[in-house]
């Protein structure tokens, strides 16, 4: 009998369901305070429990507000947000627990395993961040921020959601639609009045595809000014995310908000993570000019930021004589899922077995993971774009691998979701390589979560992983979607079963690094911007003025007045990476390094491929990953491996 929980979530009682659930922890919290004599088993452990409870019922809420956003989720996800901000906030700050902590730390550290020692630190480092130790009223402001900060977050990714969402290009002349391939515009096309028509929107799918291939420049500039312009008042959120980020920080002792998040984090202080970020832009740079001038050489017009990836698309066929529609009917959406399956299952001994359950989209499914024959864990995949769908790509953890204090098992289940063309009754769901990358990618932090052997769930599976290392396994499995060996294993022809030939797949690995440099500068210019943004209080046209002195360095093609990027940097604003968007080029150095590694010993059978699982995937975050990953190659990362995973000359 397995343990997962249903999914599901009561909006209408959500709310009054949370406070009686949330007072019941308080007094379970007070009673535990009152034991004379505290130990790991008989308070931490039931803390531990407490903590993964309330997790298990928030979880669907919140993913249910990003799959299937309709004013009631919003509703009842806006009004629980102060709560349980409230609730969280005061648990951290409390000195009494903080103390008892402290308390079981001195007194058992030298009996307990390193799990329950790793739970033991981070937790005393958390309350510490969190201002436990200080005076009554910096812990009152400090809750306050934290209040204002979760419901600022939340209107800021709302915002973008509705901008996103309310905008259409309608087009009716079949000229416009020049350069499109035929499945694009099938996607688009819709009859109003015994008129066709063809609609794009600034959904993923549906943008990329006319930036890509439309050859109207008015029409991209129109859809690129939509794009960048989205949610002009999350500016004002901006400034006041920052104001209450640099006023928290400060109150905690630190003479930044980047400071203080590089506390948990692996980098050692933000001269090294701005080292290590300007060593990458010397080091791409004069490739990425020469990329760049390629890509002038076929217009006469001076390149504009808008027509970047049309150009960028036909030097690609030029230079590979690649056309990227051509792959999609090798990676139809069912076809990659399972043979993503196959591979790992073939790489890491994992079955999947379809489950049959109600979910919340008749779109969305689920999976029993098996390893070695025994139920490991659970994964649901939400992997179609919609309108009620929050936009991007991401993995989120559900329940996580522990025992609970009676001894048993409790199994890991995790959520993937995507934004990927949507299916109907007569076209199915064509991705392309990129979207076979990202699925890739969020798979990787899935397995991680999801193969966790940590008895204790506070650094079980993602979690206690440092955030600058969070990154590691998820772009450790993608690099595989470009593996000759991999491809074959699923990208077949979804009408003829045809496989992909070795002309393709040699034209689609030559391409990989196609404008690397490029990219890299791109990641590049939004790490400084939000490492630097987070470095100092910085206030309205700062802002601005902030990112255009670095796109002086960064942008080899100068960006219009009118792009707002940072009012849709949602990874900062509405996520966790907050002085943090340098962890996945940080992350990036680890997994281009233990790639290679598997990539050498030829894949399959190889000896680094099972040590990975064994060290990473089921180690959790136990111990820190510099440590483990000193395991598992049992040498420090090697960075010259970032550049060579780019094909950047250093």
């Amino acid at each position: 009998m397995n343990n997962f929980v249903k999914f599901q979530c009561d909006l209408d009682n959500f709310i009054q369901t949370l406070t009686i659930m949330l007072e019941k922890n308080n007094n379970k919290i007070e009673t535990l305070l009152q034991l004379k004599s505290k130990t790991y088993a008989n308070f931490v452990k039931k803390m531990e429990l407490i903590d993964d409870a309330l997790e298990i019922f928030f979880t669907p809420l919140s993913h249910l507000n990003a799959v299937k956003n309709s004013e009631k989720t919003q509703k009842v996800y806006s009004d629980a947000l102060p709560i349980i901000t409230e609730y969280s906030t005061k648990l951290s700050q409390n000195i009494d627990l903080y103390n008892a902590y402290k308390e079981i730390y001195k007194n058992e550290a030298k009996s307990l395993n390193y799990e329950q020692l790793r739970v033991l630190e981070l937790n005393i480092q958390s309350f510490e961040l969190s201002g436990a130790h200080l005076d009554k009223k910096t812990k009152t402001r400090l809750q306050e921020i934290n209040i204002q900060l979760s419901e600022f977050s939340n209107t800021f990714s709302q915002n973008l959601l509705d901008a996103t969402n309310a905008y259409e290009k309608i087009i009716t002349s079949k000229a416009d639609l020049e350069g499109l391939p035929q499945s694009e515009v099938d996607a688009a096309k819709f009859e109003e009045n015994g008129i066709t028509k063809y609609k794009f929107t600034l959904q993923m799918p549906s943008y990329i595809a006319y930036m890509t291939y439309g050859a109207n420049a008015r029409i991209r500039e129109e859809l690129y000014k939509a794009y960048t312009t989205r949610s002009p008042q999350n500016e004002q959120i901006i400034d006041k995310i920052l104001k209450l980020k640099y006023e928290m920080a400060k109150l905690l002792g630190f003479d930044s908000y980047a400071e203080y998040s590089l506390a948990s984090k692996m980098a050692k202080d933000t001269s090294n993570v701005l080292d290590f970020l300007n060593k990458l832009v010397v080091n791409s740079k004069s490739q990425a000019k020469r990329e760049i001038q390629e890509v002038q050489e076929l217009t006469s017009k001076a390149l504009q930021s808008f027509d970047t990836a049309y150009y960028s698309e036909l030097l690609k066929k030029k230079k590979y004589d690649i056309d990227e529609e051509l792959y999609r009917p090798y990676f139809e959406q069912t076809s990659v899922l399972k043979g993503m399956f196959d591979f790992l299952y073939k790489l890491f001994g994992i079955e999947f077995k379809a489950v049959e359950e109600k979910l919340w989209d008749e779109k969305a499914s689920s999976y029993d993971l098996y390893v070695e024959d025994k139920l490991t864990a659970r994964i649901y995949f939400d992997l179609e774009a919609r309108k009620s769908k929050r936009g991007g790509a991401w993995m989120h953890n559900y329940q996580t691998h522990h025992t609970d204090e009676k001894g048993k098992t409790i199994l890991a289940s995790a959520f993937v979701v995507c934004n990927f063309p949507s299916s109907d009754d007569t076209t199915p769901s064509l991705l392309r390589h990129d979207d076979v990358v990202t699925l890739f990618h969020e798979m990787g932090h899935a397995i991680h979560h999801l193969l966790s052997e940590v008895n204790e769930n506070e650094v079980s599976g993602v979690n206690g992983v440092e955030w600058d290392a969070v990154e590691f396994p998820s772009q450790f499995l993608e690099n595989f979607a470009y593996e000759p060996k991999v491809l074959k294993m699923f990208a077949k022809h979804y009408k003829t079963g045809e496989v992909i030939s070795d002309t393709m797949i040699q034209k689609l690995v030559k391409s990989k690094n196609f404008l690397s440099a490029s990219a890299m500068l791109r990641q590049l210019e939004f790490s400084i911007f939000d490492f630097k943004l987070h470095s100092q209080l910085i206030q309205g046209e700062e802002v601005q003025n902030l990112l255009d002195t670095i796109r002086k360095d960064t942008a080899l093609i100068q960006t219009p007045a009118y792009n707002k990027f940072q009012n849709g940097f949602a990874h900062i604003f509405a996520g966790g990476y907050a002085a943090g968007y340098y962890s996945y080029k940080w992350a990036e150095v680890l997994s281009a390094d233990a790639f290679y590694s598997v990539v050498d010993e030829g894949i399959f059978n190889s000896s680094t491929a099972k040590k990975y699982l064994e060290i990473i995937l089921k180690g959790g975050g136990a111990k820190s990953m510099s440590e483990l990953f000193v395991e598992l190659m049992k040498r420090e990362p090697d960075p010259d491996n970032l550049l060579r995973l780019n094909g950047i000359d250093s």
